[in-house]
C-alpha cells in the first residue's frame, strides 16, 4: 500500500503531534508499506536543518520537507503546496495530521479532485474545550472551509474513544470516526539512564521527592491548577521539588512563574526547558511521580512515557485515555480542581496509594494497549477498510 502522511511540520518544540506522525509512519513503513511524509522546515521561528531540494530516507520512510511561507502561523508554503498537486494522485491512501492549517485545506482539496480517500486526525482541535477558544474565527473558517474538509473524508482519526465522543456529540460530521490510540517504541524506555543522573544535573533537587510535568508550556496544559497544588502541598512539606519540562509558548512559561511566586514557592521548582533523548529518560528515571491536569488532552504521550519508565502517574479526567488507566489502576485521575490534585499527590508521597503498584501497572498497561506495532496494525485495517469502501 502506498501511504502518505502530510503534517505542518516535525519540530521537536511541537510535542506530541510531530513525534506521533513520524513514529506512526515509521510503524507502517515496518509492516512492508511504502510509506511518504510530506512537510515543512518550520521549527517554532526558526527553521530545521533539513534538505528541501530532495527526499529523505528514515527508518524506511520517505520524508519530504518543503521551505515555510511568509504565513507561519497557518503553516502556508507554495512548494508543498505545488508537490501535493502534483504527486497525490500516486498514493492509494492519505492522512492529513491537525486542522487549521495551510496543508491540510490543500491536501483535503487535492485528495477530492484526485479522488483518493483520506483520513483526518484532529489533534484534539475539535474538543469543545478548543473551541471555545477564538470561536468566531473558527467558526467562519469552519464554514468557509473545515466543515467541507471534514464532511467528505473517508474517516476521521482519533486516538480515544473519549475524544470522538466528545466531538460527534458536539457537531454534526458526516464522516464516520475510526479509533486508534497512539504508541510508544517500548525499547526506547527499557534501559533508563542511571537514577541519580538528573538531580545530579540540577543539584537544587536534592534528595527531595520529584513532581514532574512534561509537556508545552501553555493554557491547556492546567499548569494553573498545578502551580495552586504545589503551593499547598510545598507549604506543607519541605521534601518536595517541582520540575517543570518543556518548551515555553508563546510566553506562557512568565505566567506559571509568577504563579508559582504568588504561592511563595518559586525557589523550589526548577524549569529545564525541553530535554531530548537520554535526557528526558533521566528525568522520568528520576522523578517520583507525573502529573498532567490538562483541561483537554486528546490523547496525552508523555503520561504513556511515563508509565513506560515505571512512573505513577496523576491526571485530570480530561486526559482522554483516563478510563484506561483508571481500569489498569496505573495512577490517579482527578477533576480539573487544584485541591482534589493536591490531595491525589499527597497520597503518592504518603503512600496511601502504592506507586510502586501503580508504576508496574502502568508498563503493563503500555505493553498490552500503547505499543506502536499494535497501533500500527489497527490503523492498517482501518485503510483497508476504507480502501474496500471506495472499490
Amino acid at each position: 500500500m502506498r501511504i502518505q502522511h502530510v503534517i505542518a511540520n516535525l519540530s521537536p518544540e511541537r510535542g506530541g503531534p510531530p513525534k506521533a506522525a513520524m513514529e506512526m509512519s515509521r510503524a507502517l513503513a515496518r509492516l512492508g508499506h511504502e510509506v511518504s511524509l510530506y512537510t515543512t522546515n518550520a521549527d517554532g521561528h526558526s527553521i530545521l536543518d533539513v534538505p528541501t531540494d530532495r527526499p529523505v530516507l528514515v527508518d524506511g520512510v520517505t520524508i519530504r520537507y518543503f521551505p515555510i511561507g511568509r504565513f507561519r502561523r497557518w503553516g502556508f508554503s507554495g512548494p508543498l503546496g505545488k508537490a501535493l498537486r502534483a504527486d497525490i494522485h500516486g498514493f492509494d491512501v492519505v492522512h492529513i495530521h491537525s486542522l487549521y492549517l495551510f496543508h491540510n485545506f490543500v491536501a483535503a482539496h487535492y485528495c477530492r479532485r484526485y479522488g483518493i480517500p483520506y483520513l483526518m486526525r484532529p489533534h484534539g482541535t475539535l474538543d469543545p474545550f478548543l473551541r471555545r477558544k477564538s470561536r468566531l474565527k473558527k467558526a467562519v473558517y469552519n464554514v468557509l472551509i473545515e466543515k467541507r474538509n471534514l464532511d467528505n473524508a473517508a474517516a476521521i482519526h482519533y486516538t480515544s474513544q473519549d475524544e470522538m465522543d466528545l466531538v460527534h456529540s458536539a457537531l454534526t460530521i458526516r464522516a464516520p470516526g475510526v479509533v486508534v490510540p497512539l504508541g510508544l517504541d517500548v525499547d526506547e524506555y527499557a534501559t533508563l539512564p542511571t537514577r541519580g543522573t538528573f538531580r545530579a544535573r540540577f543539584p537544587e533537587i536534592g534528595n527531595k521527592f520529584i513532581v514532574l510535568f512534561l509537556g508545552r508550556l501553555n493554557f491547556k496544559k492546567g499548569l494553573d491548577l498545578l502551580t495552586r497544588a504545589y503551593g499547598t502541598i510545598a507549604r506543607r512539606r519541605q521534601d518536595v521539588h517541582l520540575v517543570i519540562v518543556g518548551p515555553d509558548e508563546d510566553g506562557y512559561g512568565c505566567r506559571v512563574q509568577s504563579w508559582l511566586a504568588d504561592e511563595g514557592v518559586a525557589g523550589r521548582v526548577t524549569f529545564t526547558g525541553m530535554l531530548r533523548g537520554q535526557d528526558k529518560l533521566a528525568a522520568f528515571a528520576d522523578a517520583d511521580v507525573f502529573v498532567l491536569p490538562s483541561y483537554t488532552e486528546n490523547f496525552g504521550i508523555a503520561v504513556v512515557e511515563a508509565m513506560a519508565c515505571g512512573l505513577p502517574v496523576v491526571i485530570s479526567n480530561k486526559v482522554n485515555i483516563w478510563r484506561e488507566i483508571a481500569q489498569a489502576e496505573a495512577g490517579l485521575v482527578v477533576n480539573c480542581d487544584s485541591g482534589e490534585l493536591a490531595n491525589a499527590l499527597l497520597k503518592i508521597m504518603d503512600t496511601t496509594e502504592d506507586p510502586k503498584r501503580l508504576g508496574a501497572n502502568g508498563k503493563i498497561l503500555v505493553q498490552d494497549r500503547f505499543t506502536w506495532d499494535s497501533a500500527a496494525k489497527q490503523m492498517l485495517r482501518a485503510y483497508e477498510n476504507i480502501l474496500e469502501d471506495v472499490l
